[in-house]
């Protein structure tokens, strides 16, 4: 910005008569005189600026505690169902074995059984069709005796 004495500067520009204002962005120099109430204005802009800007650092710094919080119950809880998502495979892995072990032969034994009732269930059929067969022939020749 270019040194300009406040004559050169349009009318609303211009400063009030009796008042000396700095033309330099500091108005704190030394050997200068400055506006009072734009000294008092600049330093409530900062004190706010700096209440605002602490504010946003401290919520923000607040959300990443809060993530932090966030990601460290995440952890916990992912541990915990890994081990039990450990136990319930050990869990199946023994009940495959027990199976394996005990339940599956009695299971070959009941379907064993299954088949030979099965057979039996034919044999019976057959052996009751076959009755049926001697049974209507005696009375075939029953009737032909009397």
């Amino acid at each position: 910005m270019t040194e300009e004495s406040p004559e050169k500067w349009p009318q609303e520009f211009k400063p009030a008569k009796g008042m000396n204002i700095s033309t330099s962005t500091s108005s704190f120099e030394a050997l200068n005189p400055h506006d009072p109430n734009l000294s008092r204005l600049a330093t409530s802009l900062f004190q706010k600026t700096s209440e605002y800007l602490t504010g946003e650092l401290t919520a923000t710094q607040d959300h990443y505690v809060l993530l932090e919080d966030i990601n460290q119950l995440a952890i916990t809880k992912y541990a915990d169902l890994r081990q039990i998502a450990a136990n319930l495979g050990k869990t199946v892995n023994e009940y495959n074995e027990m199976f394996s072990a005990n339940i599956a032969p009695l299971l070959q034994q009941i379907d064993l059984m299954e088949a030979r009732v099965t057979q039996f269930e034919g044999a019976a059929y057959r052996l009751d069709a076959y009755t049926r067969q001697l049974r209507a022939r005696f009375k075939e020749l029953d009737d032909k005796r009397t």
